[in-house]
């Protein structure tokens, strides 16, 4: 189900890029760095959707 309005589709964002930063703490720990690049990626593809401009949606 498509999120309602841009402020559930920013909390869903933000639900995302806060479990890639926890995956992020554990790479960190066991210096695991294929993982540190992925979240890496994954963060900037977060990002680049959560502060796009126009936003993807319209609150009505």
């Amino acid at each position: 189900m498509p999120p309602a309005n841009e402020k559930e589709y920013n909390g869903n964002l933000f639900d995302q890029l806060e479990i890639v930063e926890r995956i992020e703490e554990v790479a960190q720990e066991e210096k695991a760095e294929k993982v540190l690049k992925a979240c890496q990626r994954e963060k900037e593809w977060i990002n680049r959707k959560l502060y796009q401009k126009p936003p993807l949606t319209e609150d009505r």
